[in-house]
């Protein structure tokens, strides 16, 4: 079977693709994957660390707005779109697919509506709690559109197509139990762990109150704590640690990172994540069962992570702060507040795994080969 893989802006839609490829690949290894994206994409990048093909279409987002220089971009995007169906039909020509499957990001668009144009089966995963602006434009072309939760299916004008199967976490998330992992980590003293990170980058405004928090926890050391900073804030946040007359070495209990590589181990041991709503972070924290408070970037298109973390907080899984008029004391006191409550943090915690698919990578395979056969 030939397989083309299209997607692109975000790792949130890259790795659900590459989840997905190696499971084909396990299950069929004369399976041909092909992977299309943008020129200028983070998926470039990504892709180049795997053995798959790559092949790019010369396309571009559209932003919401009406000043005049996101009009002038918009323009662009408009060119480069008219292009787009002569490059993915170049594509299309020479791999000549059984199947394909976007997983989000406006690189995703031309490959699923021309393949479908052909009729070659196609499928769609959306990561998101609400669909992004590519899958709704995708929508009627998409014979199967994959969602990550059953509140999902009410975002779209046609559910029959709406299939809930999850979106894939890595398998190392589940290699161990959370004793285990706690062990690994030097945090099974019976102290609970708190893991904390604002995204790969980190976020300066969300790592000042860290830094107080932070102090906070030095003057009694109640919790372990993981805290992902992130290569923006590295050294601020440091500096702010020593300007509270924190000095990390004193205190062991608080481990403070640039980056944690090792989220596989830190996430399973985790009993409370405080993070922002990525779809990835939301895929890991319910496939895992862990209690979250969540600040959603205010910052992301079409408000995705307000939307992400509402799902869960709404199902009693999560408890969603706005960062507006937030604080590091405020954010400590919530923390201690759900970690001093067994109760509510086990009915936290059952309420997030009530809404986890540990299975994704098998559903949505199951999905898609079903249009095939």
């Amino acid at each position: 079977m030939k397989v083309i893989f299209t997607c692109g802006g975000t790792a949130g839609h890259v790795n659900p693709a590459l989840a997905l490829a190696g499971y084909m690949k396990e299950k069929d290894p004369a399976t041909e994957i092909l992977f299309v994206g943008a020129e200028r994409g983070l998926e470039r990048d990504l892709i180049a660390h795997t053995d798959y093909p790559f092949r790019t279409v010369n396309i571009s987002s559209f932003h919401r707005s009406f000043k005049p220089k996101e009009i002038g971009h918009n323009l662009v995007s408009v060119k480069n779109l008219l292009h787009a169906e002569r490059e993915a039909d170049a594509i299309l020509d020479d791999f000549q697919p059984d199947l394909i499957v976007g997983t989000g990001g406006y690189a995703s668009y031309p490959i699923v509506r021309y393949g479908a144009k052909r009729g070659v089966p196609t499928a769609v995963h959306e990561s998101n709690a609400i669909p992004g602006l590519t899958t709704k434009q995708l929508e009627p072309y998409a014979e199967r559109i994959m969602v990550g939760f059953e509140d999902c299916r009410r975002h779209y004008k046609h559910p029959d197509k709406v299939v809930v199967t999850g979106t894939p976490v890595r398998g190392d998330f589940f290699a161990q139990t959370k004793r285990e992992a706690k062990r690994k980590l030097g945090a099974d003293d019976g102290r609970p762990l708190i893991v904390s990170f604002w995204g790969s980058l980190g976020a300066g405004g969300m790592n000042r109150m860290m830094a107080e928090f932070l102090a906070l926890e030095a003057a009694h050391e109640p919790f372990h704590h993981i805290h992902g900073v992130g290569a923006i804030s590295w050294d601020a946040t440091r500096e702010a640690l020593r300007e509270r007359g924190v000095d990390l070495a004193a205190h062991p209990s608080l481990d403070v990172r640039e980056y944690i590589y090792d989220m596989a181990d830190v996430m399973r041991a985790a009993d409370l994540v405080l993070s922002r709503a990525g779809a990835s972070t939301i895929a890991e924290l319910t496939a895992l069962g862990v209690p979250a408070i969540l600040v959603p970037s205010p910052n992301v298109t079409n408000h995705h992570q307000e939307k992400n973390a509402n799902l869960l907080g709404e199902h009693g899984a999560a408890l969603v702060l706005s960062e507006d008029g937030l604080d590091g004391k405020r954010l400590f006191a919530a923390a201690a507040g759900i970690l001093r409550d067994e109760a509510k943090q086990l009915e936290m915690a059952k309420n997030m795994a009530s809404l986890g698919v540990r299975d994704a990578t098998e559903r949505i395979y199951e999905t898609v080969v079903s249009l095939v056969r």
